[in-house]
């Protein structure tokens, strides 16, 4: 499968461009961002074609990775998705409900398939983390969980300290996504939501999931270095859980992505469950906690 590079940041520099030059049976064809130099500077470490325009790079591809802004990927992805391409989207899919909601149906009414990278979700040992979890509900639900996710990029600032997450709560809606990927894997979907966000930029959400649990997501991009932290537990009948160590590089974990959209595209494959419709969950959780921030 052709796949073309839309971004030419950091992230798609040291993982995007990468992971598409290390997955087998996918050819890399290109990159196309909205920097010419920068774009012919990424095209020639990696020694493939630097696009003139978005509408270049989509008729050379069979599907489009994104690693953009999210409110600029869910504008090139509509159309992506219009065009017939397939999807390899960053979290969050979208900025606001509109954004999203115009690019699931560009998705669906192409038929397109779409996989969106949460990060952890690649990884083979969350992957046995959450099936050992789910296979333990089946005798004893999950009565509840939580997750905290602290950075620095507000703060300390850094290659990630990037327009949209200086101007946005980056906490909520870049970090947000990592701890909201894991509880909605494992408890049911989220009903309810609560949000609060304290002086110092961390914001905490109170979860209520269909059948009575309850989780709680803590986030902040805006603490010190040295009180970053990543976890997230569940608890139930079976006792606590609590997610693994996570040593699978960045890389690989995107490479695995990769090779798995071009399965979710063969005909008759079913869509992958980290598609659109499970970005679309997250972002829905996003945008209410967003609307009660103000």
């Amino acid at each position: 499968m052709r796949f073309g590079l839309v971004g030419t940041g950091h992230w798609a520099r040291v993982a995007h461009a990468p992971a598409l030059a290390a997955t087998e049976d996918v050819t890399f064809t290109g990159v196309w961002g909205r920097d010419p130099a920068r774009t012919a500077a990424l095209a020639d470490e990696f020694g493939v074609r630097a696009y003139g325009s978005f509408d270049e790079l989509l008729a050379d591809a069979d599907a489009v990775e994104f690693s953009v802004p999210p409110d600029v990927q869910a504008e090139y992805a509509t159309a992506a998705a219009t065009a017939g391409k397939h999807l390899l989207l960053e979290k969050p899919i979208a900025l606001d409900a509109a954004g999203g909601r115009a690019l699931t149906d560009a998705a669906a009414a192409s038929g397109v398939a779409s996989v969106v990278f949460f990060t952890q979700l690649f990884r083979p040992e969350v992957r046995d983390w959450l099936a050992s979890r789910r296979a333990a509900a089946s005798e004893h639900p999950w009565e509840g969980g939580t997750a905290l996710t602290l950075g620095s990029v507000q703060r300390e600032h850094g290659v990630f300290s990037t327009p949209w997450r200086l101007e946005r709560d980056g906490g909520l809606w870049d970090l947000g996504p990592h701890a909201l990927s894991i509880l909605l894997n494992v408890l049911e979907p989220v009903e309810t939501v609560a949000a609060h966000e304290d002086p110092l930029g961390t914001v905490h959400l109170v979860l209520g999931h269909r059948g009575g649990a309850s989780s709680t997501v803590t986030v902040s991009q805006n603490v010190p270095a040295a009180a970053g932290l990543s976890y997230a537990r569940v608890w139930g009948g079976a006792g606590h859980a609590v997610l693994p160590e996570q040593p699978t590089p960045v890389v690989d974990a995107l490479s695995t992505a990769i090779a798995e959209l071009t399965a979710a595209a063969r005909p008759g494959a079913p869509a992958h469950p980290h598609g659109l419709e499970f970005g679309a969950r997250v972002l829905d959780v996003l945008v209410r906690a967003q609307d009660q921030l103000g």
